[in-house]
């Protein structure tokens, strides 16, 4: 199943029910393909070049099934756009096509095709195609999970989040949507290593990463750990009262595990302290200034006594500030970003402690 920024695969999850998209301008032909796959796999199907990419930007099929010949947009540019985007490069595209002369053939492989099937179809190489291409991806998904995976948590890992957060900030350009990240340091973890080892310490970190994780309700909203006791979760289209909400939540499912920590000088329960920033991101600007603004708030949050969480959202005013002295900032040679340490810091606000 094509893995979406909030998940990644398990070598031992169960063979999932994959869904795969049906492009064809000829309503017949979506017809035809829809009644031989719906047995076996859920099938969404488009009229038109346009409206296939919207889908599989919203739902991320598997697989695609492609006309070459469609008005407007033809399936090669199709599918070039898809490989083009980092959050659909990865489905695998096979053209359907009257047209099967090596030129095409060609042409439809540079375009980033992985088959081609002409018609009119048949059932069975239909059948036989579509699994062959459903089973090299999963194994290429599997392959990749554990690249992305934190061995001890089994949260993703900072190379994943890193990735993530660059193509969840092109999707918030184009879309012109927030985005929020929320950062978490577990309160005082050196002293409780010290006080019941580094074997409690491991289990802890696991257990912290189950609570969280479990907070996240959205398919678009995932956890990271992003280095030694400190989580990260990224979180597509939202404000920041819904990201303050979130982190307080994720603060009371910490401390509502009742790990004992004695040694704590903010309470005697295992806690987090989270900072949250959100911002619409912007081509101008750098991700990693939304990064580096909510490690800010997490400084504050636990200067302010640790078990609570701090954030700040940039006002239109203050974004259009940013993008200037980011554009100013840039030598003429280079593509326009700036420091974050170098900008201006968006308007904060506190919130209740998390307890």
């Amino acid at each position: 199943m094509n893995q979406p920024a909030a998940s990644i695969a398990s070598p031992y999850a169960p063979a999932p029910r994959y869904r795969i998209l049906v492009v064809d301008d000829d309503a017949t032909n979506i017809l035809m393909l829809n009644q031989m796959l719906k047995g076996d796999y859920d099938v969404l199907s488009a009229t038109s070049g346009r409206q296939a990419l919207e889908l599989c930007r919203r739902h991320l099929p598997d697989l695609v099934l492609l006309d070459v010949m469609m008005p407007e947009m033809d399936g090669y540019r199709v599918c070039a756009e898809l490989k083009f985007d980092p959050a659909t490069q990865n489905i695998p595209v096979i053209f359907i096509t009257t047209r099967g002369g090596i030129e095409d053939e060609e042409r439809g492989f540079e375009a980033g095709g992985v088959d081609f099937i002409t018609k009119p179809v048949s059932l069975p190489i239909v059948r036989a195609r579509v699994r062959t291409h459903l089973t090299i991806k999963r194994q290429a998904d599997l392959l990749r999970s554990l690249a992305f995976v934190d061995g001890l948590t089994g949260v993703a890992n900072r190379r994943y989040f890193d990735d993530a957060l660059n193509g969840e900030w092109r999707r918030c350009c184009r879309s012109l949507t927030p985005l929020a990240i929320i950062i978490s340091d577990v309160d005082h973890f050196k002293l409780y290593n010290d006080a019941y080892g580094h074997g409690a310490g491991d289990l802890c970190l696991k257990e912290v990463a189950r609570v969280m994780k479990e907070q996240l309700k959205r398919p678009g909203d995932f956890l990271a750990r992003y280095g030694g006791e400190e989580f990260v979760c990224l979180l597509p289209e939202t404000r920041l009262k819904g990201a303050m909400a979130l982190a307080q939540a994720l603060g009371r499912a910490v401390e509502g595990l009742g790990l004992r920590h004695e040694t704590s000088p903010s309470g005697d329960v295992v806690t987090v302290s989270l900072g949250v920033a959100v911002m619409i991101p912007d081509p101008d600007c750098e991700p990693q200034y939304l990064l580096e603004t909510a490690d800010r708030m997490l400084y504050q949050a636990k200067s302010g006594g640790r078990n609570c969480c701090r954030g700040a959202e940039f006002t239109a005013e203050e974004q259009a500030a940013l993008v200037d002295r980011s554009v100013a900032a840039s030598p003429p040679s280079q593509s326009p970003s700036a420091s974050p340490s170098a900008l201006a810091s968006p308007s904060a606000s506190a919130s209740p402690s998390a307890e």
